[in-house]
């Protein structure tokens, strides 16, 4: 079976290593899907999910909130600036935290950092999302 490493680190800590057969990312040109002996690939990546499929056949589902993609033909590596595993996320807290996000971005108060809340916005919607897919692909 042909398969490549992915090693996902994030500033505190490692959260996986391992062989894979499929990865799958969002970058800042869009949904990237990766097989073993891609061609070399350096780019940034977007709030999202990192989806593999292991050599077991398992499939697992990661969130970031951004970070740098290295693609080499027989591995990968992602480089994020925070990152969890789809189960470990708490979904009632990133609902919860979508909700107060989205009330700021309805008030518009005068010192309102309206960026700021449309980058916190787009990493809660991007958990919720991974937490969404953990669950279809029957792991929750």
């Amino acid at each position: 079976m042909n398969t490549m490493h992915v090693a996902i680190v994030s500033a505190e800590k490692k959260l996986f290593s391992g062989d894979v057969t499929f990865f799958a990312g969002t970058s800042i040109s869009g949904e990237l899907g990766v097989f073993p002996g891609h061609l070399p690939l350096l780019t940034q990546l977007v709030p999202g999910q990192v989806r593999l499929k292991t050599a077991e056949g398992n499939e697992d589902v990661f969130w970031i909130s951004g970070g740098i993609l290295e693609i080499q033909p027989n591995q990968i590596i992602v480089l994020a600036e925070s990152a969890e595993r789809a189960d470990d996320l708490d979904e009632a807290e990133a609902k919860a935290a979508k909700e107060r996000v989205q009330s700021m971005l309805n008030k518009h108060e005068s010192d309102f950092n309206f960026a700021k809340a449309q980058t916190e916005l787009r990493e809660i919607s991007a958990k919720i999302d991974a937490i969404e897919r953990y669950r279809r692909i029957g792991k929750v």
